[in-house]
């Protein structure tokens, strides 16, 4: 992990608040404003685990647009550029048998719209894919529970296995997450109202 952390003097609070307890294998919801190091929080402790025992799909990162679908990769790779990372993008609007066979090729990890990857899942080879699966990252948490989401949710986690780390990040907190907080046994880790 150190030599992941290299790039970093000191980690921003979501980040020293976050990552100790993923490392420790609990589930996690971090709440902080845009630009606070959030993808760092949920991408170091990933690639720290991945680093450990290289294979297939290791973590999915389900985000609610395909505009953050395609930045993540980018910061995914330069936090992680000593393991040659493989990463599949999986939204709608592309060839579904191009993205077909980046899923069957089993990159470490696939980041995705929530519509796109249910598709993808009802494909009864795809699910396969996905059965040693670690991780399951929501980015935008708030967004990505909103109603218009909730069948593709339901879908996606039935589909992972059960033994996987959830980790939700946000930058706002809504009815939807406070509701999905009281019926889940998440570590909330919000750095809104705290000290350094």
């Amino acid at each position: 992990m150190f030599a992941l952390l290299s790039c970093l003097k000191r980690p921003w609070r979501v980040q020293s608040r976050c990552i100790p307890r993923v490392l420790e294998g609990r589930h996690v919801l971090g709440i902080d404003e845009t630009g606070s190091g959030k993808t760092a929080a949920l991408a170091l402790p990933i690639l720290h685990r991945l680093s450990e025992h290289l294979f297939g799909v290791f973590a999915l990162v389900v985000t609610p647009t395909r505009e953050l679908a395609f930045q993540l990769p980018e910061q995914f790779r330069a936090l992680g550029s000593c393991l040659h990372l493989r990463i599949a993008v999986v939204v709608g609007g592309m060839d579904m048998l191009q993205q077909t066979k980046e899923l069957a090729a089993r990159p470490h990890v696939v980041i995705a719209t929530p519509g796109k990857i249910k598709a993808l899942l009802e494909n009864p080879d795809i699910p396969l894919v996905f059965a040693r699966t670690k991780f399951l990252v929501l980015d935008e948490v708030d967004r990505v529970l909103d109603v218009s989401f909730q069948e593709e949710l339901k879908f996606i986690f039935k589909c992972l296995p059960e033994n996987r780390q959830n980790l939700f990040f946000s930058a706002t907190t809504t009815s939807n997450l406070q509701s999905c907080l009281s019926v889940t046994r998440i570590d909330c880790m919000s750095t809104r109202h705290m000290k350094a």
